[in-house]
This record gives C-alpha cells, sequence and structure tokens, in this order.
C-alpha cells in the first residue's frame, strides 16, 4: 500500500480518511452512465468522497445506525461507493443489495433482496433519490413495516460538519456480503475490516497493482469481485477506478473495451462467459478500432476458466493491442473476501494436460491419450493462507497430486454467516481427522501440483454416475461445442435418481429457431453422441429451453442446483425434449416462464454482469 502520512491504517475507514486528507483532489471514481448512443462520465474525487461520507454518515448517525445493518440498493457505482464510505464513517454494517427487479419489485433480485432484509434484520434502506420512491413503495407491498428508505444523494440531507468520528476496531465488521446462491440460498458472509485489510494486501501483493494502476469494470457492485477488486481495491492504492453498469455491458460490450481503451484502464475483469460474450459481439472490424495496449491484467475469475476463452479472446484482440501474456486466470471466493490465488502478472498463462478418467478417481496424471485429455487452468499458488487438499467425507488431508476440496487457514477468511452459528462452525472452522482445526471449507474441488492449485470443480455439483465423479463444466463445455448450429446459450448438467439409478440430465439454451422437427431431433442426438464419446456417459434426458430460462447469479454463473429443482417440478419452458421414460414420470408437468436475469446476454446484433 502506498505510504501514508498517518500511522499504518487498522481499518478500511482509516484508508477512506487518509485518502481525503492525503489526495482531496485526484480522481477516486468516474462512473458511465450510458444513454442511447452516448456516455456522461460522473466523476467523485476523494475529498468529495470523504465530504459525502461525512453526510450521509450524519444522517446515519441521526437515526442511531451504529452497528445495524443497512442495505445499499443503488444502480449508480458513484452514490453506491459514496453510501458505503457513509456507512463506515458511521459504523454501520453496509449490505450491499441488488436493485429489486420485475413488475412491482417481483422479479428473481426482488425475492434475494426479500430474503436479505428478513436474513439481516434491516432497518433501513438506502438508495439514490432517482429509486428511492419506487424501493419505498415496493418495501410498502411486501409489508416491510418499520423499514425507511433514505435517498443518500439529495444534498440538502445530513450534515458534514455534524459528522462525529466513531472509533473502529480491525475486528468490527466492515460490510456483510451476500454469496451468490449458485448452489444454494444465499448467505451473509460477514468481513471485519482485518479480512478486508489482509485481502487487499494480498490483491497487492499476488497483481502487482499501484496506485498508477486503473481498473475498469462492469461487475454489480454487490459481487465480491466487483465491489473489493473494482472498487475498493483503488481506494486501497490511491489510484482510480472505471465502472459501467452491468446492463451497459451486456448490451453491448464494446462500451466496456471502449472505456478501456479511452481511460487506459491496467486492471480489469469479471466471469469467463464476459469475454466469449466480447468475442461474439465484438466484430474484428469494430475490434480493429480499439487500443487495448494498457490493460496489462485481464481478470478471468468468479466461474470455472476456459482455455478455449482465454485464447479466443487473446487472438481476436491481438490486433488491438492485448498481449496474450494479458490474460490472468485467478481464484476466489467470498468466504476468503475474494483472492486465493492467482499467476505471476505478465508471465504467459499456462495450463495442465490431465487425464480425465483419473480426475474421475481423484488423481492427476498426464492423459494417456487425445480422447482422454482435459486442460486444468493453472491459477498459481496460493499465498497467504495455509491450504490443504481434503478428503471431504473423511476430513483427510490428500498429499499434492490428489483431487480433493480445498481448504484454507488465513486472516482472509471471513467471520462466518451471518445469525447462522451451526453453519458457521461446519465452513469456517472445520478439523481435520487429526484434530488441526479452523479451517475454511471452500466447496470447490481442486489439486495441487508443483506448488500450483488447479480447480475442477464444485463439491456439491459433482455429478456421480455408476461410481464415477464427472464434472458438469465438462459435460456442458462438450455440448457447447458440439451444438454449434443451435447457437447455445447457457447449459446445465445434473443428476436424477429416476428408476432406480442415477442418470444424466440437460437443460440447455437454445437461442436458433426450433421449426424443423428433424433438424431439432438430429441437433439433439449430436449433443447426445458428443457427450456419450468425450464423456463415456449416456445422457438419456435433455430439454432444450429458450434464451434466460437457466437460472443464474448476478454475476452470470449457471444455478445448477435450481436448474435442477426447476426441471424436476416441471417448471422449465420446454421448446423440445428427450426424457427417458422413468425421467418423464418423475417430471412434473406444470410449466412456468422464468424471469428475467440481470445478466441475460442481450439479443446478437446489439440490441436493446467477474
Amino acid at each position: 500500500m502506498p505510504n501514508l502520512s498517518s500511522a499504518e491504517p487498522a481499518t478500511f475507514t482509516d484508508v477512506l480518511r487518509a485518502r481525503g486528507a492525503e489526495r482531496p483532489q485526484a480522481e477516486a471514481h468516474v462512473e458511465l452512465r450510458h444513454r442511447g448512443a452516448g456516455v456522461l462520465p460522473v466523476r467523485l474525487s476523494y475529498g468529495e468522497l470523504d465530504l459525502r461520507a461525512r453526510r450521509i454518515a450524519s444522517m446515519l448517525q441521526e437515526r442511531r445506525a451504529g452497528g445495524t445493518p443497512v442495505l445499499l440498493l443503488y444502480t449508480s457505482t458513484a452514490e453506491f461507493l459514496s453510501a458505503y464510505a457513509g456507512c463506515l464513517y458511521a459504523g454501520a454494517v453496509a449490505v450491499p443489495a441488488p436493485l429489486p427487479d420485475g413488475a412491482g419489485g417481483h422479479g428473481r433480485r426482488a425475492g434475494r433482496v426479500r430474503a436479505m432484509l428478513d436474513d439481516t434484520g434491516a432497518r433501513l434502506v438506502l438508495a439514490e433519490a432517482s429509486n428511492a420512491p419506487e424501493v419505498s413503495r415496493w418495501l410498502a407491498d411486501t409489508l416491510r413495516d418499520g423499514v425507511d428508505c433514505l435517498a443518500t444523494d439529495r444534498p440538502e440531507l445530513g450534515d458534514a460538519d455534524a459528522w462525529r468520528p466513531v472509533r473502529t476496531r480491525p475486528d468490527d465488521l466492515a460490510f456483510l456480503q451476500y454469496t451468490s446462491g449458485s448452489v444454494r440460498e444465499p448467505r451473509g458472509v460477514m468481513v471485519s475490516h482485518r479480512n478486508l485489510m489482509d485481502n487487499q494486501r494480498l490483491l497487492q501483493d499476488v497483481l502487482g497493482t499501484t496506485a498508477r494502476d486503473r481498473f475498469g469494470g462492469w461487475l454489480p457492485h454487490y459481487h465480491d469481485m466487483g465491489f473489493i477488486a473494482h472498487l475498493l481495491h483503488p481506494v486501497w492504492l490511491g489510484g482510480m477506478s472505471v465502472c459501467m453498469a452491468p446492463e451497459a455491458f451486456v448490451r453491448r460490450p464494446m462500451r466496456w473495451l471502449r472505456a478501456i481503451d479511452e481511460y487506459g484502464v491496467t486492471v480489469g475483469g469479471g466471469p469467463n462467459f464476459c469475454y466469449d460474450l466480447c468475442v461474439d459481439r465484438v466484430s474484428a472490424e469494430e475490434a480493429a478500432t480499439l487500443d487495448l495496449s494498457s490493460w496489462r491484467l485481464v481478470l478471468n475469475g468468479a466461474e470455472p476458466v476456459r482455455p478455449h476463452t482465454l485464447r479466443r479472446f487473446t487472438e481476436h484482440f491481438a490486433g488491438s493491442g492485448l498481449r496474450a501474456t494479458a490474460a490472468y486466470p485467478c481464484y476466489g471466493l467470498a468466504e476468503a473476501t475474494l483472492l486465493v490465488s492467482g499467476g505471476t502478472p505478465g508471465a504467459p498463462w499456462s495450463t495442465r494436460p490431465a487425464d480425465a478418467q483419473a480426475l474421475e478417481h481423484g488423481r492427476l496424471t498426464g492423459p494417456s491419450g487425445a480422447d482422454t485429455a482435459r486442460e486444468l487452468v493453472d491459477c498459481g499458488p496460493v499465498t497467504g493462507y495455509d491450504v490443504r487438499i481434503v478428503e471431504p467425507e473423511q476430513r483427510r488431508e490428500l498429499p499434492a497430486g490428489r483431487v480433493g476440496e480445498i481448504w484454507l487457514r488465513g486472516d482472509s477468511v471471513a467471520q462466518g454467516y451471518w445469525k447462522r452459528p451451526e453453519e458457521s462452525e461446519e465452513t469456517f472452522r472445520a478439523t481435520l481427522d487429526d484434530g488441526e482445526t479452523g479451517f475454511l471449507r471452500t466447496g470447490d474441488l481442486g489439486v495441487l501440483a508443483d506448488g500450483r492449485l488447479y480447480v475442477t470443480g464444485r463439491l456439491k455439483e459433482l455429478i456421480i454416475l455408476n461410481g464415477r465423479n464427472l464434472y458438469p463444466q465438462d459435460v456442458e463445455w462438450t455440448v457447447r461445442e458440439a451444438a454449434g448450429a443451435l447457437r447455445p446459450g447457457a447449459a446445465a448438467a445434473f443428476c436424477v435418481d429416476a428408476g432406480g439409478r442415477e442418470q444424466l440430465a440437460l437443460v440447455l439454451e437454445s437461442r436458433a429457431g426450433l421449426d424443423d422437427e428433424e433438424r431439432t431431433e438430429r441437433l439433439v442426438r449430436l449433443v447426445q453422441e458428443a457427450v456419450g464419446a468425450r464423456c463415456n456417459a449416456p445422457l438419456a434426458n435433455v430439454l432444450l429451453v429458450g434464451p434466460g430460462a437457466v437460472p443464474r447469479t448476478t454475476s452470470g454463473k449457471v444455478r445448477r442446483a435450481e436448474t435442477r429443482r426447476l426441471f424436476l417440478a416441471g417448471e422449465l419452458p420446454a421448446l423440445h425434449q428427450v426424457l427417458d421414460p422413468a425421467v418423464h414420470q418423475l417430471v412434473g408437468a406444470r410449466r412456468t416462464a422464468l424471469g428475467e436475469d440481470l445478466l441475460l446476454p442481450a439479443p446478437a446484433g446489439g440490441g436493446g454482469r467477474w
């Protein structure tokens, strides 16, 4: 961290106060607001951020919000950052959350916000003035009596001079980070100032970041990568960030790339899917107008990293000045605040060839042939943590070269889940079979080899079929490559128990018309044959659905467990299906349309989250 004139800061509140005092005129953040074909940059200096934070904090102190959860519902990143700083200044516990969606506030995100209100017990919601009236109506409609909504961007509200400094300690909560819920219902991860400060140091050490770096992103502020890496880390460094709304990026990915060019962004990223989206939606002619030479770290995390995507993206934009060595796979999770591991900045990213059949039995070996090869992406060494690979049932530590659950211990590991002591004990204070304790169970499967971490999948999403361990992403990637004519979207593979046996099932989004029944059946057979040949697994159950039907998290991850539930309940709107008779009997007949997802890709042609 760049030197501060005051004593070494112990909390992120100290960092914010020091930045406001030392660099009041320096730009902290630029929010890009897209309106049609135009864009309006909204700039926020460190001095303005400190002033806004004191004014908002005075409002919170009037309402005795210190020590209590406060939900932050914003579309503006500049207003969100100001509100978050205000919560820190007042000693309140900030809870980044999505703005309720859908007609009357009854969409997917609205359901998530209701669950967060219930879980936190928050009595106060902060929003910008343009959304506060609608949020207040939504609170009334959902019978949230006693929950008030304050518009923090009204300058006549609050008095910066009336703010009273609050003593904040390292073990006080810096925020509650609600998990994305790709496997289960979201949980509030309790991140302390000590956790946040340690992970900021880790980010700087691993990424080699300095105050000269410029961060550019589009991920939602309530996503851990968008919040901690793209908004807070630049403040930690004394640098600046440039952000836009997720919807702006998804509708026109060129907007993100153009911002990287125009603002000289050096660090920025998102989940794997966003890079595929850029290649699919940005033509070679458009790419030729870009200068991406400043982009030294193209962060790829938050979901499994595909080698094919890394190559495809860097090759597509090589003519734009993007270096192949800029691609940067990394691994992290909210329960560890954010970052766990990453490679060496500027060095070529790498993969390790592995035998898919050996991986199914928990061993990392070289491929025995081309048909059994699988590329594992190197996520770098794990620094700043005590890392173990553990057999999850017996809780026995495994040697290098064996696949197991990734367990972590270190100062970046969060305090636990809000108001869930039993789950916190099980997840954040796990104990090995030899009695060694205090580990975070990540729920991710991985293997260590030559000191490097390779993430292989999610423990709870692992498909166990006829005694074999199949990774759903292997099935899904095989399908996407085989079904090019279907113009496939999201895919979700999982197992169902029907007819006394486990069966593989797949739900696949198709953006192409399915008018020709014979052609559709031929394509489904192609998918089944590809899975049978590549994964050596029978695929008897295929459900084709329209765009947006497969549930996803706010960062675009497929929610496989939720997709499985909807599949079994017959609640997925099928365009075409091929089901085993036993599965057909198991699946309900009810069909209901699903709501829109925040990061549903826009239609091809540019019409219309890391």
